[in-house]
């Protein structure tokens, strides 16, 4: 094939001067980075091996590659056309992901310039040597990315993969065959890419892989526009050749954009120019089946103007959806962003970061444990979840005060009179009592008690409180641990949260939970241990109240049992009345008994019930009061105070609040990649609301009822516009816009 020098005419020929504008701000996305995040629209062409992929991609470009017919592509070539003040070409190796370190700098340092295309075959021999590419090693995923720029060059993206393999050879091995399958899938999956599924004539075409993998990617095959190749194979008038054109005819694989067909020149023929090519082409379809065809429906000629209004069609409907999805991504960016905080290098922003961070961590714990659930700051969830429910601290301290004064007035005695478990009885309680007395004698006169023994009883009663407020305390502790927990992962970013917590919060919550244990035995020492004290009225009033209650038992069972014996005989209570109310006298005036240690007894437990009520109450108060609010909620709001951030050591604070490569790297990645967005939205508003009309011409878009494709591939609209631009379509004919 003869050399190609720059030629403005054969590029400029896939798009019209009305394009340019939007395809110039696609292109300029690409290279600003956009499609790292978002897919942007761009052609690519795939096919099983030797099925004339690289024609094609020469055909439409101008650009010669090699396309000799014991070769095929080995790696994804990108050739990039854009308009540029000069003219210039550039080769550079793009590496694969998969690549180490010391690969991916090596190949790109693969760097070159050409003055004309005719070196082009040369230098992608030296692009196939750097990426490695062997008789032991076919294939690779790095990218040969072509740039071609000029002052006329059009702004467009073709992609030329490698071809499909149907089985392995000894040269492709089986993970050649699945390599260049996940490669192809790969761009195929792109939503905003256009697939130019080439398929040669000289197979059956149901036997080509790309089409099974086209039909995949694009299901109703909206964005897929099939190429035959090498239909001059076929013998005229043959069964291949019928089964074919009803292929080109968009009767047997159906796409929305329809077939074309080519004929490209035979790289076995020796060299021919592009004027050569072109003229060949003609002549095959100007006679025999093919020419039955419609002519926008064969010839590179009318394949450059339907792609071009393929893809700026494309362009044009994926501008809304393009839009959304950057904005999107914009949102999610700049959210991790602001959760990564300002950039933190210096010692002074590290402490200036960890003042910010106490600041919210002092305002959550304030609102919190003040009831103030308010989410302003977005940080108190759904009370009815478990997440809610934890961020909330002064409803659990509220609960589970009210819970432990439940326990310990239900659960608190260790001796339960008429309860279910370790039952006794008043009298076998008051039995109990006398057995302490005998042991426990001092001076007391007889039908009197030790005053000491009210401890005795009390402390021996009192036994399940420690079990209870420990238990009580550890769990309102242990809620204060996950709340200041989930308060500093909201505050921080995750790795200074981490450290916060280590370092910081859980030396912090340790005292705290020392100074709790230790107030609780303060509280419980002196009713373990110290003499019974309250000045409280309530505890007269309700030794008063009881021994009212047990003399008023007394009483009834003396009255029951007179009038029990008085009711042998109905008329001695109005015969005998004076006797007998002088015997109910008698009665009431002996029920208390002659046994002095039993009545001392009785004192001695209506004592102990009424001084356990009283200090009962009290405990219970003092436990919430000194305990939780004193030693716990107090201590909370200092735990990560400004005055804590400044006594904070050089040291601690770079090694808590400094940022590592990790976040450094993500930090400048967002950075780079909201730039990027930002301007690709800045552009692609300029762009929005228009669509496609006539011949290559954008006009603001209009509400329009989708038309079903004809059995071409074309649409009513798309006929429309091909009579407003002037061209016959025939109804034969196949699709040749967007």
């Amino acid at each position: 094939m003869a050399a190609a020098e720059f030629s403005n005419e054969t590029l400029r020929k896939l798009c019209t001067e009305d394009q340019l504008a939007l395809l110039d701000a696609i292109d300029k996305l690409r290279l600003q980075g956009l499609s790292n995040y978002v897919s942007l629209p761009q052609i690519i062409v795939c096919g099983d091996q030797s099925s004339g992929k690289s024609s094609v991609l020469e055909a439409l470009s101008g650009v010669s590659f090699p396309i000799k017919s014991n070769l095929c592509t080995r790696f994804p070539t990108e050739l990039v056309l854009r308009r540029a003040p000069h003219s210039s070409a550039r080769v550079s190796i793009i590496p694969h992901e998969s690549r180490t370190e010391s690969e991916q700098l090596a190949l790109q340092s693969f760097r070159e310039e050409l003055s004309g295309f005719d070196a082009l075959p040369d230098l992608i021999e030296s692009a196939k040597l750097a990426m490695g590419i062997t008789p032991h090693r076919a294939f690779a995923q790095d990218i040969l990315r072509v740039e071609i720029t000029g002052p006329d060059r059009p702004h467009l993206t073709i992609v030329d993969l490698p071809g499909l393999i149907h089985s392995e050879t000894r040269h492709q091995t089986r993970s050649d065959v699945q390599l260049v399958q996940d490669l192809v899938k790969g761009y195929m999956k792109e939503p905003r890419c256009i697939i130019l599924a080439v398929v040669s004539a000289k197979n059956d075409f149901a036997n080509q892989v790309v089409l099974k993998l086209a039909r995949e990617a694009d299901e109703d095959g909206n964005r897929t526009l099939g190429v035959i190749t090498k239909p001059d194979t076929l013998v005229p008038g043959g069964e291949s050749e019928r089964m074919y054109l009803s292929l080109a005819q968009n009767h047997q694989v159906v796409f929305r954009h329809g077939w074309h067909v080519l004929k490209n020149m035979d790289s076995e023929k020796g060299a021919w120019t592009h004027a050569e090519r072109n003229e060949s082409e003609a002549l095959f379809f100007s006679a025999g089946s093919w020419n039955a065809l419609p002519s926008s429906s064969r010839g590179i000629e009318k394949l450059r103007y339907r792609l071009s209004r393929v893809l700026l069609g494309q362009i044009a409907s994926e501008l809304p959806g393009l839009m959304a999805e950057m904005d999107n991504i914009t949102k999610s960016s700049k959210a991790r962003l602001d959760e990564l905080g300002f950039p933190r290098s210096s010692l002074r922003e590290q402490r200036a970061y960890l003042l910010q961070v106490s600041h919210v961590v002092q305002m959550l714990v304030t609102t919190s444990i003040c009831g103030h659930y308010d989410n302003k700051d977005r940080f108190f969830e759904d009370a009815m979840t478990a997440q809610g429910y934890k961020q909330r601290l002064r409803a659990i301290i509220q609960n589970a005060n009210d819970d432990f004064a439940e326990e310990m007035r239900t659960q608190g005695r260790y001796h339960k009179i008429d309860a279910d478990d370790r039952i006794i009885t008043r009298e076998a309680f008051v039995a109990h009592i006398e057995q302490v007395m005998n042991r426990n004698r001092g001076c007391e006169l007889p039908g009197t008690f030790n005053p000491l023994l009210v401890r005795e009883l009390f402390r021996e009663q009192s036994r399940p409180w420690e079990s209870i407020v420990r238990h009580h305390v550890r769990a309102v502790w242990n809620a204060a641990c996950d709340f200041m927990a989930i308060v500093i992962k909201f505050a921080a970013d995750g790795a200074t949260a981490k450290l916060l917590k280590h370092e910081v919060m859980d030396p912090a919550m340790k005292r705290i939970w020392e100074g709790m244990s230790s107030k609780v035995l303060e509280l419980l020492n002196p009713h373990h241990n110290g003499h019974p004290i309250t000045y409280d009225t309530h505890f007269v009033d309700k030794l008063v109240e009881l021994r009212q209650v047990r003399r008023q038992k007394e009483i009834e069972a003396v009255f029951c049992q007179f009038f029990k014996d008085a009711s042998k005989n109905p008329f001695q209570v109005h015969i005998h009345g004076p006797q007998n109310l002088v015997d109910l006298a008698r009665r009431l005036a002996t029920s208390a008994g002659t046994d002095v240690k039993r009545a001392a007894a009785n004192d001695l437990l209506d004592c102990l019930h009424a001084y356990y009520e009283t200090a009962l109450k009290r405990f219970i108060d003092d436990v919430a009061v000194e305990v939780i609010e004193g030693q716990l909620v107090a201590a909370l709001r200092n735990i990560l105070s400004p005055t804590s951030i400044f006594d904070m050591s050089p040291d601690q604070v770079a090694r808590i609040a400094g940022e590592t490569e990790e976040v450094r790297a993500e930090r400048e990645q967002l950075e780079r990649q909201l730039e990027v967005l930002s301007n690709g939205l800045e552009t692609c508003k300029r762009f929005a609301g228009l669509r496609l009309s006539g011949d290559s011409v954008l006009v603001p878009a209009e509400p329009r009822t989708h038309r079903a494709p004809t059995s071409h591939g074309e649409t009513d609209d798309e006929a429309e516009q091909a009579r407003d631009s002037g061209r016959d379509t025939p109804k034969s004919e196949a699709p040749d816009s967007s």
